[in-house]
């Protein structure tokens, strides 16, 4: 074996596992407040009154300093989405969305990169009463 023919071996092994670090990850968790930058009142099913908010928390690993997007959807549909910025690789940041009248049903907080890539979501049930 020659001293380059094991870089045909190794060279694809280098480059799956670059591409798997760039997408990056990350958890999400919904609740109804943030302490510490930690979600409170986890629960993938929320009773709300008018005008409460519910919290996406996010703890974003192996992602380029940049942007990431939280995308609420209902019932699958996107209703709106919210821009955070991500200073380095780890890091932990939120969004919240104020839940009306009308706003009950099945809900998803999803997490994107700025390629558009998914890193991570929550699905969660909301009744506004």
């Amino acid at each position: 074996m020659s001293k380059r023919s094991w870089l045909k071996y190794v060279l694809p092994a280098l480059l799956l596992t670059t591409t798997a670090f760039a997408a990056g990850s990350a958890e999400v968790k919904v609740g109804t407040g943030i302490e510490k930058y930690e979600v409170t009142g986890a629960s993938d099913s929320f009773t709300v009154a008018p005008n409460t908010r519910i919290y996406a928390a996010t703890k974003v690993n192996g992602v380029e300093p940049g942007t990431v997007t939280v995308i609420w959807s209902k019932d699958g549909k996107e209703v709106s989405k919210t821009e955070l910025k991500v200073p380095r690789s780890s890091y932990r940041t939120h969004a919240y969305r104020t839940f009306r009248t009308g706003d009950s049903g099945a809900w998803t907080a999803k997490l994107v990169g700025a390629d558009g890539s998914e890193l991570g979501s929550a699905n969660f049930q909301v009744q506004v009463q």
